[in-house]
């Protein structure tokens, strides 16, 4: 396992899109992926999450000794869902295994419900999926539902399996 002091959130930054564009043009990191992430990933989308997308919720950089390798965030729900978000994630696939991912979850959860009025943290994961699914469970998730058939991508129908992280309202 690796040392949790090595692994830091931060803004994106325009020299990460180079980094961008090799990952997210690797099947294994977004098979399991949303369809709204394009594939091929190209340099206009990099730019685009740079410069825009990566300003939308709470979004940081995953940075292992401070190499940026892989994206975190916590988007916010609206109306009466605005205290509630989303929880999205990925990583390169060279430092899948190696606890990155866990600790990168427990940053961005803490800090979300430090500074905003969030109080559910949810996850969507595509049933096949099973290290996302250990990762949440390591990370203090609870799987809450499956949604039978409920994603659809690339042909495939793909049951969601849904897990929370409440805030403790103590």
């Amino acid at each position: 396992m690796i040392n949790q002091q090595d692994i830091t959130l931060r803004d994106f930054v325009i020299s990460d899109k180079t980094r961008l564009i090799e990952v997210l043009n690797h099947p294994d990191v977004t098979r399991y992926l949303s369809s709204k992430i394009p594939f091929p990933y190209k340099e206009v989308d990099a730019l685009w999450w740079i410069n825009e997308g990566s300003r939308q919720g709470f979004v940081k950089a995953i940075c292992y000794q401070g190499k940026f390798v892989g994206c975190i965030g916590v988007n916010p729900g609206e109306f009466e869902y605005q205290r509630a978000g989303e929880l999205g994630y990925w990583l390169d696939n060279a430092y899948w295994g190696k606890g990155i991912m866990s600790h990168a979850i427990e940053l961005i959860t803490t800090e979300v419900f430090r500074t905003t009025p969030i109080v559910r943290i949810f996850a969507a994961v595509f049933e096949p999926n099973m290290p996302s699914k250990k990762v949440l469970l390591k990370s203090g998730f609870h799987q809450e539902a499956v949604l039978k058939s409920a994603i659809f991508k690339d042909g495939t129908f793909y049951d969601n399996h849904l897990f929370v992280k409440l805030k403790n309202r103590d």
